[in-house]
């Protein structure tokens, strides 16, 4: 499993918790390169006062993921988690039904430990025939508008498809592709943070 440390200066603050697969642990790459590691430096570039952790494990499946879940809330009580999930249950042609209750459960521990959730939405290619990679894709805004959670539509956005921001096993995206899976992130989480720090956002447009 891969974390990014909270640091001393990062104490006390309230936590994004990350939680996915390769995809946003880094895979392939150095910490620092990560998607993830982008995210808590844009974070305190902008000023705003969240730490960061990265609880992604490369391999990870829903059904894993649902597993630690519970020890990763109570360890760092995050103020909201993005589950990344579900890319490998494709790949593997776990049942739909399965995976849906594996993130809708995560969904509801990561409320009831009193986080907010941001749901990043895959696509996976139609290696299992078209009704099961329509039924994947189905599942996060599904999930979503039942739970009323923000979703990220497709986390891969801009860089699936571009070859050169694929590395060499033609899965995981190369450390070139990481700002961009946080900007297909940023906006949706951005949003969140704007109503939890509406006393930050007031001073800057007064200045």
């Amino acid at each position: 499993m891969l974390f990014v440390p909270v640091t001393q200066a990062d104490a006390g603050k309230p936590t994004v918790l990350v939680v996915g697969d390769s995809l946003s642990a880094g895979y392939g790459m150095s910490e620092q390169e990560s998607w993830v590691a982008l995210l808590r430096d844009r974070l305190a570039a902008e000023g705003y006062g969240y730490a960061v952790v990265n609880a992604s494990l490369t391999g990870d499946t829903t059904g894993s993921g649902l597993k630690r879940l519970p020890r990763t809330l109570a360890l760092h009580r995050p103020a909201i988690v993005i589950i990344e999930l579900g890319g490998n249950d494709g790949l593997r042609g776990i049942p739909i039904k399965v995976m849906r209750s594996n993130l809708a459960e995560m969904i509801e521990l990561s409320r009831a430990a009193g986080a907010e959730v941001i749901l990043a939405g895959m696509q996976i290619p139609t290696n299992y025939g078209s009704s099961y990679t329509q039924a994947f894709t189905a599942v996060y805004p599904e999930l979503a508008k039942q739970y009323r959670v923000d979703l990220v539509e497709f986390f891969l956005e801009s860089v699936a498809l571009d070859l050169e921001l694929i590395q060499p096993d033609g899965i995981h995206p190369t450390a070139e592709a990481q700002p961009l899976l946080l900007e297909n992130v940023w906006p949706v989480l951005e949003k969140k943070l704007r109503k939890k720090v509406p006393d930050l956002f007031s001073s800057t447009v007064e200045k």
